[in-house]
């Protein structure tokens, strides 16, 4: 028993550690249980969410509007966002901050800084000297980063989201434009930090569109690929799109469908902002021109008078759309004077040309990218709200020679609901149909490095070498890996940006920086003279480019291997034990055990840009993702060749591929600092060579370039001004409402006062004095309630509600008095006729014992006389004391009543109605269960008084009247098969107990 018990002891701890596990689970997902998209546009936001019973939904604001504007008020005490920021951009436009995205990863030389700086010179920009990257200088005090606001933000609206979706909401996917380079990703994810959400992806807002229509249109999709082009103008910049929908075969779900981004082109300042700020010029100029000669200022010096012009030159662009010409008109532009004037849509076209020239250069770059002309496409499908201009539409139309333009997607919210559910899909919480997508990389990334070679006999050079890391238009996320095996001491190596020749000059700028980082590998030497003995496999560095498209160095490992020679006598119990193990599961068993394997690696060599490798040269590229197979009939891919071997080494392979198959599998594994490997199951007593691996982890040193990431006690620091903003904003929104909450009170109970049901309850000394309280507590309010905490305003507003409680309580309860007391009398009335009812039920079918119905009775009659007793006792009292008659006594008796009546009919409900029993012929029916003895084989019922606990009847060995069965003189069981067992007791003479109860 002892050793019973040492047994199941393990089992048990192993079934409480997978308990705790589930609980973890079940926890982690309760916190996750609801996530959100943004789409973070230049102008708006929009804001989607996925929760249980809301699937995909657009996030209303405050002001119930599914899009909000992406503009922050910053003030010394207080924030404003959305339409309330919008409308603060007129009174302060110098701390209204919008369009801040276009400054995300920029440092203060690029000409995106001066560009911003030329449309909104009301701004104040200081540098940070550390990273020479920008912020917005509000006042002496107030000074914040681009991340900053954003972070701001992107915490406004998770709230929106919260409110929404009534729970907390952490998990996030984030729309970008898909021109954003490594710079600007990393300050969108740092900005998410700050705002203490967790980013599941950063997706780019072209491929959250194309998402979402092919989500809606997945019948649509078949084995035959299908181009789409997406064209998208916004505010602030235009980007077209081809993507490739198909059905592909997938090794998780089967056949699937997918999406392939095949070719992108961009603008960066292609958009309807560009045709507004032309628009406010021009209207700048037709004021100052109506101002000429009364010695007038420009307009352009006035921020306030600038910032009503950009909201009627906004207003303009909208309804030129539909119209062909609109009257500007502005009360009191600048210096008390209005403004007026009219502006045609041929203007704004001749205002715009250039703008409008430059509308098919993005649909030239996607097809250049994609290698495909513009008969392979499909449709054309607009995207944006500037694409919207009639302009836009003609010139189009005409660059990609279809019929029509499709317009058959939301162009506003079609990227927020790609994104949610993109988010739907990444999360733990919810389980949405396998859509694949393969997303390409815009801005091809490559490693460069520089060795010493010996070209002659004592004659050295330094060779620089580059291999590309990931392509252009290649798909992400995926992982590589490159192998160095050049190497035995410490080196460096660069990662910069590939070859960028399809940007113009002026993009190129824009770009910023093109070296990313330069690594340096620190321990090369020390794991080489760990290892002597064994041979160098390389130096491997492990890069991951993810989903967020942000590329990342996983690791660097120095890898070694060696021969082993082990005998079958020298094998340890462990090993045995393993291959006992390996065996059962089929490892190493099979020639193809390395093809059937779960190991995806490929590898794949990447020649060196501009020459061709020179002999001997060992650099090797290997990716570690698999792509979906895009057709079940392909032939599958070669077999994985585990780690990357050297070219040199290839011939040695090759000349001892005699040997058996067998030791393949052991090639690939690696192992643990024993490095033994699992044997295969055919060994002989003398087994061959096997190899063992042994990994030693490299030191990294990582040197940014582009754009230095913000240090962590920097990035604390922006925490926690934001979390101390946020409380500061809760503060005063709760001072706020007990401010109006108080200011309520007040003119609601004054107001009462004069109400007649109120001075029926109350004495002419009573109201004066809560009159007096009333105009006391208003004068403080005015007086000194703007200097008042939050906590002095609600100790006053508790002080007045206990002055009043009085007064409100007679008045509700004599509010509640009719209907609580006619349902009362409603149920008193129904209890009464029911239990009438229940006492005419014949004996023999009575299902109500008397004890029950007595208790019901008692209920009723006791809730009669409380309730005439009460009636009168409140009638003596005036009707300024406390009543006796309570609402919550009435309801009280009605529950006590009403769970008498509701035990009665469940009861009646749950029971099965008593059985007829039926002569031979089955046309009579049986005697009643009160008949005499006579007429009745038996007595069944047991004499009155007799309890169920007396003596069972004993029945007869054999009793038989004329005409019935030997199954009629036993009445209590439901017929049927129990008439059998019946006649078999009978005939052995054996009693059967009787009880009320089957009755």
């Amino acid at each position: 028993m002892a050793d019973k018990v040492r047994r199941q002891r393990p089992r048990r701890r192993v079934c409480w550690a997978l308990v705790a596990v589930l609980l973890a689970d079940l926890l982690a997902l309760s916190d996750t249980l609801a996530v959100m998209s943004v789409d973070l546009g230049s102008e708006s936001m929009k804001v989607a969410i996925v929760k249980p019973g809301v699937p995909m939904e657009i996030v209303l604001n405050k002001e119930s509007r599914r899009k909000t504007p992406v503009i922050v008020t910053l003030k010394e005490n207080e924030r404003f966002f959305g339409d309330s920021a919008a409308s603060m951009a007129i009174k302060n436009p110098k701390a209204t901050l919008r369009y801040f995205q276009h400054l995300l990863g920029k440092q203060a030389d690029n000409p995106h800084v001066a560009l911003y700086q030329a449309r909104f010179p009301e701004h104040e920009l200081t540098f940070d000297p550390q990273r020479q990257t920008v912020h917005f200088q509000i006042s002496s005090q107030l000074q914040f980063s681009p991340e900053e606001v954003l972070g701001m933000v992107l915490n406004y609206s998770r709230s929106l989201a919260e409110d929404f979706a009534e729970q907390p909401i952490k998990d996030a996917v984030i729309t970008v434009p898909v021109f954003f380079n490594q710079a600007e990703r990393r300050a969108v994810l740092q900005a998410a930090r700050m705002a203490g959400l967790k980013v599941l992806q950063l997706i780019n807002d072209n491929t959250a569109t194309a998402l979402s229509y092919g989500v809606f249109r997945r019948k649509d999709i078949n084995t035959t690929a299908q181009n789409i082009m997406f064209y998208d103008m916004g505010s602030g910049s235009t980007v077209c799109t081809i993507v490739t929908y198909q059905m592909v075969k997938t090794k998780e779900a089967g056949m699937q469908p997918q999406l392939q981004i095949r070719g992108v082109g961009f603008d960066r300042t292609l958009g309807g902002l560009e045709m507004e700020l032309r628009l406010r010029e021009r209207l700048a100029g037709l004021f100052n021109e109506q101002r000429k000669g009364q010695r007038a200022k420009d307009v352009r010096e006035n921020p306030r008078a600038m910032a009503k012009l950009l909201r009627e030159a906004n207003r303009l662009k909208t309804v030129l759309s539909a119209n062909a010409d609109h009257m500007a008109q502005i009360e009191g532009l600048m210096d008390d004077v209005d403004f007026k004037a009219k502006v045609t849509r041929v203007e704004f076209e001749e205002l715009c040309a250039d703008l409008f020239e430059r509308v098919p250069g993005p649909v030239q770059q996607a097809l250049q990218s994609a290698e495909m002309s513009l008969d392979e496409i499909e449709q054309v499908i607009l995207v944006g709200g500037a694409t919207r201009v009639p302009r836009v539409q003609e010139v189009l139309l005409k660059a990609v020679g279809k019929e029509e333009l499709g317009k058959n997607i939301n162009a506003d919210e079609a990227a927020a609901m790609g994104a949610v559910y993109q988010a739907a899909a990444l999360s733990k919480a919810f389980k949405v149909k396998p859509f694949v997508v393969r997303d390409a990389v815009v801005y091809p990334i490559l490693v460069e490095f520089t060795r010493e070679v010996e070209e002659e006999p004592g004659i050295h050079s330094l060779k620089h070498n580059k291999r590309v890391l990931f392509s252009r238009m290649g798909p992400y996320p995926q992982r590589k890996v490159i192998t160095f095996n050049r190497y035995s001491h410490d080196f460096n190596f660069h990662i910069n940006y590939g070859d960028l020749g399809f940007l113009g000059p002026e993009d190129l700028r824009v770009f910023g920086s093109q070296n990313l980082t330069t690594v340096k590998l620190k321990g090369v030497g020390d794991s080489f003279k760990k290892y002597p003995d064994y041979e160098s496999k390389g130096i491997k560095a492990h890069f991951n480019l993810d989903e967020s498209g942000v590329l990342s160095l996983d690791r660097v490992e120095s890898v070694f291997e060696t021969l082993v020679e082990d005998s079958a006598e020298e094998e340890s119990t462990l090993t045995k034990l393993g291959n006992t193990i390996s065996s059962l599961f089929g490892g190493g068993t099979t020639p193809d055990a390395k093809e059937n394997g779960t190991d995806t690696v490929q590898e794949e060599e990447s020649p060196a840009e501009g020459s061709k490798d020179e002999p001997g040269e060992q650099v090797e590229l290997k990716e570690e993702a698999e792509a979906p197979v895009e057709d079940g009939s392909q032939p599958p891919p070669p077999e994985p060749k585990g780690d990357a071997t050297p070219e040199g080494e290839k011939a040695t392979e090759k000349e001892n591929g005699d040997k058996s198959e067998a030791q393949k599998p052991s090639e690939k594994a690696e192992a643990g600092p024993e490095g033994v490997a699992p044997a295969p199951e055919g060994e002989k007593k003398q087994k061959p060579a096997r190899k063992r691996r042994m990994v030693e982890e490299i030191g990294v040193e990582l040197v940014v370039l582009d754009l230095p990431d913000l240090p962590e006690d920097k990035l604390a620091q922006s925490v926690q001004k934001l979390q101390d903003l946020t409380l500061r904003d809760l503060e005063k929104q709760e001072r706020e409402k007990a401010a109006n909450s108080l200011e309520a009170f007040i003119f609601e109970t004054q107001d009462k006062l004069y109400q007649p049901e109120y001075q029926e309850v109350s004495t002419e000394e009573q109201r004066e004095e809560i009159s007096g309280k009333l105009s006391a507590a208003s004068t403080w309010l005015e007086d000194e309630g703007v200097g008042a905490t939050t906590v002095m305003l609600k100790e006053k507003l508790a002080e007045l509600r206990k002055l009043c409680q009085g007064l409100f309580f007679r008045v509700e309860e004599r509010k509640k008095w009719p209907e609580r007391l006619s349902a009362l009398d409603n149920l008193l009335n129904h209890s009464s006729m029911f239990l009438k009812g229940a006492r005419l039920i014949p004996e023999m079918d009575q299902i109500f014992t008397e004890v029950e119905m007595t208790t019901l009775e008692k209920v009723i009659n006791e809730t009669w006389a409380w309730k005439n007793a009460t009636l009168a006792e409140q009638a003596k009292l005036p009707a300024t004391e406390k009543p006796v008659l309570l609402s919550k006594d009435i309801e009280a008796k009605m529950m006590a009543l009403d769970r008498e009546v509701q035990y009665l009919l469940n009861k009646a409900k749950f029971t099965k109605p008593r059985p007829r029993p039926k002569d031979k012929n089955g046309t009579r029916a049986e005697p009643p269960l009160n008949a005499s003895a006579s007429d009745q084989g038996e007595k069944v019922i047991p004499p009155a008084g007799q309890t169920e606990d007396a003596e069972p009847i004993s029945e007869p060995e054999k009793v038989e009247t004329a005409g019935s069965e030997p199954g009629d003189t036993e009445p209590l069981e439901l017929g049927g098969p129990g008439a059998e067992p019946e006649q078999k007791e009978q005939s052995t003479g054996q009693k059967r107990p009787l009880k009320n109860d089957e009755l």
